[in-house]
C-alpha cells in the first residue's frame, strides 16, 4: 500500500471467522425463542455495549443474558452459547500477519469482550502450538480493557497519539461500515471488508 506506514486490524470477520448461525442454533437449543430479536445487531440491549468497554464484569454480564433470555440457564451452558460465534484463524491469515510484520507497524482494535477475550486466545494457541496471539501486534487493543469501543472517533484517537501515528500514513482495516466511518473521522485510510472478501483480496 502506498505510503502506508502503520496498519490497525480489526479481528472478527477479519482475522479470525465468525460462526453466527452456530450461536443462533446453540442459544435456541437452549430454549431462548425470539434469537434474532434478542440478540441481533441494532436490538442487542446496551448491556453487551457496557460488557465491551468493562463497564460490567463477567457475573453481571451473565445474569443480564439470562434474564434477557428469560431462562435459568447455568453459567457454563450460556458461555459455551455465546463462544459459538467465535471460528477459526485461517492459516494463510495468520501467515499473512507474519509477512506483514517486516514492513509496517501492527495494531490490532477489537470491539471485543472478557469471555471472548480468553476463548480466542485459546483457540489460536491450540491452533498454532501454543503460540500467543497478540504477540503479532505492536500493541493489541481490545475494547474491553481500553474502556471504549468502534466507532467512538475517542476510540482511535487514543491508539493514534499513544503510539504516535500518523493517520494519513496508517490504514484502519475492519468489516463494519460504521467502524470504517469512524476510523475516516480521524484521518485514517479506513478498508472495508466487504461480504465475500477478505484481507488476502488486499494485495497487502
Amino acid at each position: 500500500m502506498q505510503n502506508i506506514e502503520n496498519i490497525i486490524f480489526d479481528l472478527g470477520g477479519v482475522i479470525l471467522t465468525l460462526d453466527m448461525p452456530r450461536a443462533e442454533k446453540k442459544f435456541i437449543e437452549l430454549g431462548v425463542k425470539d434469537y434474532n430479536a434478542l440478540f441481533r445487531s441494532g436490538n442487542v440491549s446496551s448491556f453487551f455495549k457496557d460488557y465491551e468497554i468493562g463497564k460490567i464484569g463477567d457475573a453481571e454480564f451473565l445474569d443480564a443474558l439470562r434474564d434477557l433470555a428469560g431462562l435459568p440457564l447455568p453459567d457454563a451452558a450460556l458461555i459455551d452459547a455465546w463462544n459459538a460465534m467465535l471460528g477459526v484463524f485461517p492459516k494463510e491469515r495468520v501467515e499473512l500477519l507474519n509477512n506483514l510484520k517486516s514492513k509496517y507497524r501492527l495494531f490490532l482494535f477489537s470491539n471485543t469482550n472478557a469471555i471472548h477475550l480468553d476463548r480466542f486466545r485459546n483457540i489460536y494457541a491450540d491452533t498454532f502450538n501454543n503460540a500467543v496471539f497478540d504477540d503479532h501486534f505492536e500493541k493489541a487493543y481490545y475494547s474491553q480493557v481500553l474502556g471504549m469501543r468502534k466507532p467512538d472517533p475517542s476510540s482511535f484517537r487514543q491508539i493514534i497519539e499513544e503510539n504516535e501515528l500518523d493517520p494519513s500514513r496508517t490504514a484502519f482495516i475492519d468489516d463494519s461500515a460504521a467502524n470504517i466511518e469512524g476510523a475516516r473521522l480521524v484521518g485514517l485510510k479506513g478498508i472495508h471488508i466487504t461480504p465475500g472478501t477478505t484481507i488476502l483480496d488486499l494485495g497487502l
